[in-house]
């Protein structure tokens, strides 16, 4: 069996793949670029492999390296995964939950603490990301998702179904133009949230506006469009005007009165929130403790849907 180059010069190639630049690879490890270039040269002579063509202002893998550099990354990424499993062992009461800013800002921050006073022993931390992490790489114990519930290698829970409906402070529904049928909203501002419902995005004003029997008011005119679904909400709180507001996010202003609900109608939304796991995580005690804390808090709350049609 060959032996195994040093642990430091294969850490000195893969830092380089990632650069690209022996330069950036040497600030990152703290050496100077000639330490680094020495170790990487000690890789090629132990592997009898050239593995960079050196330019003049550059370097270039060879065939030889761009077969090496995977194995190589990964190797490195499961070794530090392993650290992160033995860490998480010595520190097991960390629990980490990743979710959306609005899902977390409206619905779960609030009611969080409701989870740290049954559960003192256990460390809450959250991650509030757009971004779709990876679990296993990030470490994330738990991942509320808004989507289809399809993630390779995890095990997904159904918490919500999404709906929209239009919302408005008080003052809006009950002001100069008070909000007694759908055509009334032609007086208004519109407030979009355009943030990503679904495969088909067809929970809009468009569709709304015409499934409550007033085509003529059009949602193209002028307007204030937001990209965090919160900025809206918290928009309409303010005044500024109705928008179409997603019914689980909005769960806090409309018990607390901040919010109104002037219409029955709500369309239904391609994607719903899940609380995903990991498969070979999902018996983890703190994991589980989480996910039926969660589950007690929607079955004891208020209805998701509330009344009226749903579509």
């Amino acid at each position: 069996m060959q032996k195994l180059p040093s642990l430091n010069a294969l850490r000195a190639f893969d830092c380089a793949v990632r650069h690209m630049s022996f330069q950036k690879a040497a600030e990152e490890l703290f050496v100077t670029p000639s330490a680094l270039s020495y170790q990487i040269r000690q890789l090629e002579e132990h592997l009898d492999l050239k593995l960079f063509d050196r330019l003049n202002r550059a370097v270039r893998l060879t065939v030889e390296g761009e077969l090496l550099a995977p194995g190589i990354r990964d190797g490195f990424i499961e070794f530090e995964n392993a650290l992160r499993q033995l860490n998480r062992r010595q520190t097991d009461n960390v629990l980490v939950i990743s979710a959306g800013p609005a899902f977390t800002a409206k619905w779960l921050a609030p009611r969080l603490y409701r989870f740290m006073l049954r559960h003192p022993e256990i460390d809450a931390r959250i991650s509030a990301n757009l971004k779709v992490v990876d679990m296993q790489r990030d470490d994330i114990d738990v991942s509320i998702r808004f989507g289809m519930g399809e993630y390779e290698g995890c095990e997904s829970t159904l918490l919500f179904e999404e709906y929209v409906t239009p919302m408005c402070s008080p003052q809006v529904a009950g002001g100069e133009t008070p909000l007694k049928h759908p055509s009334d909203l032609g007086k208004h501002t519109l407030i979009h949230d355009d943030t990503h419902l679904g495969v088909f995005d067809l929970a809009d004003w468009k569709k709304w506006l015409e499934m409550a029997g007033a085509p003529e008011v059009d949602p193209k005119r002028s307007g204030l469009h937001f990209n965090i679904a919160d900025h809206a909400l918290d928009a309409a709180v303010a005044g500024a005007g109705v928008v179409l507001g997603r019914w689980i996010l909005a769960q806090n202003d409309v018990e607390a009165g901040r919010l109104v609900t002037p219409f029955d109608l709500k369309i239904k939304a391609d994607f719903s929130f899940f609380a995903v796991v990991l498969n070979n995580r999902v018996q983890d005690k703190n994991i589980r403790a989480f996910c039926t804390w969660l589950q007690d808090e929607i079955d004891g709350n208020i209805d998701i849907i509330g009344a009226g049609p749903a579509v």
